[in-house]
């Protein structure tokens, strides 16, 4: 990554050389228990906007976009001089293109001082915000797509919240009631369908992910981009999910936004590399590749003092996406279940084929239930998950065992109709192992109030310190 020379006369820009990661704990230094130490950290410090450095940076990353990259420079320049009122850089990442994107970006980076320039040599959207934020040294950062494809009204609403502190990341959406959209409907219907999977598989909350209008705070950034590897449109999926699972806050902008016509991206083939990276993502998470409880350890808001609403104590968020994800998980356990048992049956008793595929599949649904439906991740109470799902499987195996006898006791049944008797005895055991799951073995408990527990620290500590 390069940052490319400006004529003289225009104005410097610092170099762009990576920041180390914040630093999110410190040690309390005024003699307060680390439990009121915590609990500064569940509040974000407003951006000073008094700072040397600009105080937002505007990614634009471009691959070949000669004809349009100009306009939408001199657009969004005059649009920050004019309402935006802290100092502001507009970032342009040229990814490797091979037209005059490069030449156009840096004659206009001459005449406007507050435009640099970057070339990278690879390609990729995801690849270039994740270089250019990490090295830039202003406090917000954002970026938005070349056609300018949203109205820039909505770019205030975007950073006010990043600024104030009461937000971590912001998001335009084009998906909400509010939101003013003009689009074919085949691009609506793809982009429905993605943001609902993600919602019904991935336990997402956030609306519109794939919207080209996005900003973050910079202390966020430098905690959450390390932990990314998508180098292209998955990017921004990778980012927002991440931010949910680790309890920062997203805030969403309804947006207005009317198609470019002329865009060169295949959403199909973007769709489908969108699949394939929620299927890498979730797996990252479940490995631990991304250490998403140290992340939420960290950087997540914590619950307000008097919290008891019912979404804060069910982790995997509503009824219907938890009944989405169960069936979903349930659909490709049966599956499993029933080859299982049928290889088995070639040279096993009916019974033990069935306690085998039982037993196979439920340590891998209890896992995936666990991870994926109730939104549980990290090693805490791992142990108990899986010895009470053992006990729901005890139920399930009971039921399809039952049913096994009862028609072997009333006929000499072929190997079809003994799949289909434990079929439906599994769909009866499924039923119930929800309703087991939501309210026994995945239902949050009970802790002790904020401030019970930190006065039970102080206490300890008290303690400890006098027999010192």
């Amino acid at each position: 990554m390069t940052l490319t020379d400006q004529a003289s006369g225009t104005q410097p820009h610092p170099p762009l050389h990576p920041q180390p990661p914040a630093r999110v704990h410190s040690a309390p230094s005024d003699g307060h228990s680390p439990a009121v130490a915590r609990a500064r950290h569940l509040r974000r410090s407003p951006i000073d906007t008094a700072a040397a450095v600009p105080v937002l940076d505007v990614t634009i990353p471009v691959y070949n976009e000669e004809r349009d990259l100009e306009e939408c420079l001199r657009r969004l320049h005059a649009h920050l001089r004019g309402s935006f009122p802290h100092p502001f850089r507009i970032t342009v990442a040229d990814n490797a293109s091979t037209d005059d994107t490069l030449k156009t970006a840096e004659r206009v980076a001459r005449e406007l001082r507050e435009v640099s320039v970057v070339h990278l040599e690879e390609k990729g959207r995801g690849n270039a915000l994740r270089k250019v934020w990490l090295a830039s040294p202003s406090p917000v950062l954002a970026y938005m797509d070349v056609d300018l494809s949203t109205d820039l009204a909505a770019l205030g609403p975007l950073l006010a919240p990043l600024i104030s502190g009461h937000s971590d990341l912001a998001i335009g959406t084009r998906l909400t009631r509010n939101s003013r959209v003009v689009r074919g409907p085949k691009r609506e219907f793809i982009s429905r369908s993605y943001n609902f999977l993600l919602q019904s598989v991935m336990g997402a909350h956030f609306s519109d992910a794939q919207c080209g209008f996005k900003a973050i705070r910079a202390d966020i950034a430098q905690q959450i981009l390390p932990h990314t590897v998508d180098n292209a449109w998955f990017f921004d999926t990778e980012l927002l999910v991440l931010a949910e699972k680790c309890g920062l806050r997203v805030h969403e902008v309804p947006v207005d936004w009317t198609d470019d016509p002329h865009s060169s991206v295949d959403i199909v083939q973007t769709a489908l590399a969108d699949v394939r990276g929620m299927a890498r993502l979730s797996r990252d998470m479940v490995s631990g590749r991304i250490p998403v409880a140290e992340l939420r350890g960290a950087l997540a808001r914590g619950p307000l003092p008097a919290a008891s609403r019912s979404q804060e104590q069910s982790p995997g968020g509503s009824l219907f996406g938890q009944l989405v994800r169960f069936g979903t998980i349930g659909a490709a356990s049966t599956l499993a279940y029933l080859l299982l048992f049928f290889l088995c049956r070639n040279f096993m008793d009916p019974q033990l084929a069935n306690f085998l595929a039982l037993l196979t599949t439920a340590v891998a649904n209890t896992a995936a239930n666990r991870r994926f439906t109730f939104g549980i991740a990290g090693g805490s109470d791992v142990a108990r998950h899986h010895f009470e799902g053992l006990l729901v499987f005890g139920i399930g195996w009971a039921l399809t065992s039952g049913a096994l006898v009862l028609v072997h006791g009333s006929t000499t049944p072929d190997r079809w109709l003994e799949l289909v008797t434990v079929t439906a005895a599994n769909l009866a055991a499924t039923a119930v192992k929800f309703l087991l799951f939501r309210l026994w073995v995945f239902r949050r408990r009970q802790s002790p109030p904020v401030h019970q527990a930190s006065a039970a620290t102080d206490s300890k500590t008290a303690e400890e310190e006098a027999s010192k």
